[in-house]
């Protein structure tokens, strides 16, 4: 009986190895193609959202005093935009980290688009350079409990605290930080905007591992204040 022989033909479909976007960035190691955006409908109104920013190399160091007007004039541009308002930032040497308010995953989505997109420019404006500047996609965390806001809070605005090796006194803020809005209502100048959800108003200062600021009581929208 003839040996039927086996062909060696190509084998499609399947997962192969190494197929799909890698999981490191190849010039700056981050990993990589990031976290994805937040589904849609993840996002209630009335819960605050952390968002990271993480930049390429080669942009700079954003503590910069150039660079870090560049970030704070884009915060104060678009600070209540698309339905998003900034409430918080922090600026680190090679990322961002923002408190924000939106409306929903798609209003997010659009109001990061629009402000990466303008601190992208002028940051390659100063630098002289063409090409991205950020590394990744942005990170976005819902926060849906008094306890989840306060550490945000609290992390956000140590940040540059928990970085650095520096000695710092232990009343120190961060002036690349919003945190002297903590205890201030912002201004119509200022590069962030008064919360108006429960749980940045107020809830987070309930918590009893966070010292409590004087809490201001900023112009409420018609209707009852939701609660977290």
């Amino acid at each position: 009986m003839a040996k039927q022989l086996q062909l060696d033909l190509p084998q499609w479909g399947g997962r192969r190895p190494g197929a799909g976007r890698p999981r490191l960035h190849q010039r700056s190691g981050l990993r990589g193609p990031g976290v994805p955006h937040l589904r849609h409908g993840a996002i209630a109104q009335r819960h605050p959202v952390h968002v990271t920013l993480r930049l390429q190399p080669g942009v700079g160091y954003l503590r910069s005093q150039g660079r870090a007007r560049v970030l704070q004039d884009a915060f104060r541009a678009a600070r209540i935009r698309l339905g998003m308002r900034v409430v918080h930032y922090s600026i680190q040497g090679n990322h961002l980290h923002l408190i924000v308010e939106v409306e929903s995953s798609e209003a997010l989505s659009r109001a990061m688009q629009g402000l990466a997109i303008r601190i992208a420019r002028r940051l390659n404006a100063l630098a002289a350079r063409k090409g991205a500047v950020f590394a990744d996609r942005y990170h976005a965390r819902a926060l849906a409990s008094r306890r989840e806001v306060a550490n945000a809070v609290r992390y956000v605005l140590g940040n540059y605290r928990h970085h650095t090796r520096e000695p710092l006194p232990a009343r120190w803020r961060d002036p690349l930080s919003s945190a002297a809005f903590v205890d201030t209502r912002p201004g119509d100048d200022a590069p962030v905007a008064p919360p108006r959800t429960w749980l940045l108003r107020i809830g987070w200062t309930l918590e009893p591992s966070v010292p409590c600021p004087r809490r201001y009581e900023p112009s409420m929208p018609a209707g009852r204040p939701q609660a977290g």
